[in-house]
Parts: C-alpha cells; structure tokens; sequence
C-alpha cells in the first residue's frame, strides 16, 4: 500500500469515527493519531506517547479495528506505536469572552490555577447535604458512617468506600461530607472529582507536562472524594497513579472516600493492590429504599414546590417507582409541573394517566442485561459465554451487538454498565447500537427478529 493510498484509508476511517464518537472524545483520541504502514491485515497507527498507546489500545482499539473493517470489507489487526509527534487538540472550554476561543495556552494556564485552587468556592451541588438526605433502613449505616468521617476526617473510617446501584444517595452523601467538612474545618483542603475528571486531569496533567503539579495538589488534600471508581477498570498507568496518591494520603492521616455501583472486589480490572487498600477501611452499600423511605423522599422533595400533592398520589408514585431514587424525583415533578401550568388538581388516576411512560420503563427496569444477554444467546445458539469474550467471529459479534442494542433500548443500565457487561468500552456499545439500528432499517428479517426478541424480552 503506498502513502498515499494509507492516507486515504485512514481519512476515511477517522471520518467515520468522527461521526460515531463526540466531538470531544474524537479530539482528544483519534484527532492526532498518524497512519504509519499496513502490513498484510496489521495497521500501525502513530501516536505521540505510551500513555495514548494504552488508552486507545484498552478503550478504542476494537471500535478502529471495527469501523476499519467497515471501510475496507476486510479485517484488520489494529497496533499503536508511541513516539510519533503531533500537534496535539487541546478540549477548549468556554470562552471567557464573548465571540473568542481560549487559547491553547490560556487553557493549560486555567487548567493549572484550577487544580492549585482551593475548594472554598464550594463547588459542590448545594442541596447534597446531610439536612436534604432521607434516611431509612436501606442507607442508614452508610449515612452515619459518612457523617462520623465529615466529624473526624482521617479517623472514623479510613478509607471508606460506599456502593451501590445507581441513583440511590451515593453521590449525594460524598458531597455532604464535603459540604459538612467545609464548613467545620474552613481551611480543609476538600477535593471531589467524578474518576472522569480524575483521568481527565491527570491526561491534560500529562500533554501539558504539568504532572508534577497535578501531584502535589491532589496529594496535599485533607479529604479526597472519588465518585464512580468503577471507571478505573483496565486503566493501568491511572490505577499506577491513583495507588501512589492513596499511599501519600493514606499515610498522612488523610481522609479517602470512595463510591461504585459494586464492591471493591467485584470491580473487574482492578490490580489487587487497590483492591486490598480500599478495603482496609469500612466498606457500606446503599441499596434501593423501601416505600416507607420512598414516601418520606417524595415529602421532603415537594418542600420546595408550592403544589403539594395529596398523600393518596404520593402513595402511587413510591409503590409504582421503585428503581432509584432520581427516577422518583423525575415523577414529582413531572405531576408538580403540570398542576402548575394547568391549574388542574392531580388525582391518582390522573397521576396514572401522566406517569404512564414512566411507568412503563419502571417496568422494564427489573430486565436485567444478563437476562437479555441469555435470550440473546439461546436464540442464535451460541454460547452465553460468548457475550464476554474477545472472540469476534460474524455468527458471535452481530448477535453480541443484537444483545447490547436491546441492552441500551429495554434496561435504563448507563453506556458503561452495558460496557463492562460485555467487557468492553462504551464506545464499542455505542457502535453496535448503531450498527443494529441501520440494519433494522435495512433488513425486515433482523427487524422482525428484534421485534420478536424484545417482546419475549417484555413478557418474562
């Protein structure tokens, strides 16, 4: 293949994930990523260091090698190669003044003020306090736990790691404790972070080689708020990071609170040694509140609201909602909403009335991504093993992708979730809902097959 015909294959692949991934993603990843030479059915693809070689290798590798085989109608082996210099795209923010773009230097600039910055600006949602949060059995012990930590950060319970389905208090006791905290110790250092904006800090520490900084801030912290830990999974050089900063905190007698949908020794793609430090503390799940908590939820939400709905309707929406607690919420003010704009009384049956798609996903709710994957499985008759391994044969990844389409559309399981069901990255989710979504356009057969799957699906 010459140079030129290298060029063209990859201009037409990286225009095709453009499409596929946010614009974001595609700037930060797949912008700067160099074409180097095919060799048989191996394409090596430059990029400027190791640390992108991995990223791209563990999150995007399957989702190229996938769209590469789109363009071309062969399969290709996908390797990444470090050392390649490029221009790199810097995510720019919003631009300070009207009409202009911050520069790339101004970006690194602010990036840099902000992780110096103290906390004091409380940058936390103002209604997750310890005053907002309904307590009741399926939380209870967590909540005190959180609340002796906010009292004796680096003390009570050290580390402590709270988990949980989603939507059901977690994020909200992690930034009461930071609230809480704030406001007995004003010269804490608090520093809460989603593992998104962890390995996004620590990714823009690393192309503006401000690494050192980056460090030394995170490091100096008195309490330290991890949100979602479960997103570190198969992410070596962040795990390789993370470690050393627990270590430094840990040994100062410095706070360490951490939240995920699963317990530590569940997350897949964790190294045992964080494994073993997160355990070393005081492990607590919040599970999914009982009606008694979910009316108790709804009272202390209408607070707010000048409708005030009867108990009789309150009553409906925690029997009938029963998955997490946003959803709950989502309901309240849907029915407070419409009272107000419509002057009109809510009764139950009109409660009914409007809630009724809600309802309906409420229903499917119990549907579990195991549940389809299983259907999935028995109908193409292939292993249900199959849903989780690398294997990526025509008979094994159209029905995988089937099932990861019925996953996104039937289950209210996040983009992740459904990732790390099928052990793989979101945006090879992404990919297959959209590759079953064409093909049902196209094909009455796989539409007719999907049709007959989601109504099995409905039914259990």
């Amino acid at each position: 293949m010459t140079g030129d015909e290298l060029q063209d294959l990859w201009s037409r692949t990286s225009g095709q994930l453009r499409n596929l991934l946010n614009e974001d993603i595609y700037d930060r990843w797949i912008a700067g990523i160099m074409p180097l030479r095919a060799e048989g059915t191996t394409l090596t693809l430059g990029v400027s260091n190791d640390i992108f070689c991995d990223w791209l290798s563990n999150n995007y590798r399957e989702l190229i090698a996938d769209t590469l085989s789109n363009v071309t109608g062969r399969g290709y082996k996908i390797e990444f190669e470090g050392g390649h210099e490029f221009a790199p795209v810097s995510v720019v923010p919003p631009a300070p003044a009207a009409g202009k773009r911050a520069t790339p230097a101004q970006t690194s600039r602010k990036q840099t003020a902000e992780q110096e910055s103290s906390t004091s600006a409380s940058p936390y949602n103002r209604h997750f306090t310890f005053d907002t949060f309904v307590i009741g059995d399926s939380n209870r012990f967590a909540y005190a736990a959180a609340s002796a930590v906010a009292k004796a950060p680096g003390r009570a319970y050290n580390p402590l790691f709270i988990h949980g389905a989603t939507a059901l208090g977690k994020t909200h006791l992690l930034q009461a404790v930071a609230h809480d905290t704030s406001q007995r110790k004003k010269r804490a250092r608090v520093e809460y972070l989603t593992s998104e904006e962890f390995t996004n800090q620590f990714i823009d520490a690393l192309s503006s080689r401000t690494l050192p900084k980056f460090r030394r801030h995170l490091r100096s912290v008195d309490v330290l708020l991890i949100d979602d830990m479960q997103f570190f999974t198969g992410k070596e050089q962040l795990q390789e990071e993370f470690f050393h900063t627990f270590n430094t905190l840990f040994n100062n007698h410095k706070q360490i609170i951490m939240t995920s949908d699963r317990p530590p020794h569940e997350i897949s793609g964790l190294e045992k040694r964080l494994v073993s430090r997160f355990e070393w503390g005081l492990t607590t799940e919040v599970m999914p509140p009982n009606i008694e908590t979910r009316m108790a939820i709804l009272k202390k939400k209408q607070e707010g609201h000048s409708i005030v709905l009867g108990d009789d309707v309150l009553f409906f929406i925690a029997s009938h909602i029963k998955s997490n607690i946003r959803r709950l919420e989502g309901a309240l003010i849907q029915l407070v909403s419409y009272s107000s704009i419509s002057g009109e009384t809510i009764t139950r049956e009109r409660a009914a009335q409007l809630l009724q798609p809600l309802l309906e996903e409420e229903g499917s709710s119990s549907l579990t991504i195991q549940d389809i994957q299983r259907a999935v499985a028995e109908h193409y008759d292939i292993r249900l093993a199959d849903m989780t391994s690398k294997r990526r044969p025509q008979n094994i990844a159209f029905p995988r992708q089937v099932a990861m389409y019925l996953a996104r559309t039937l289950t209210n399981e996040s983009l992740p979730r459904i990732a790390d069901s099928f052990s793989r990255n979101h945006a090879t989710v992404m990919h297959g809902v959209s590759l079953v979504s064409e093909r049902m356009q196209n094909d009455s057969d796989i539409r007719n097959t999907i049709g007959k799957l989601e109504r099995r699906l409905k039914v259990q």
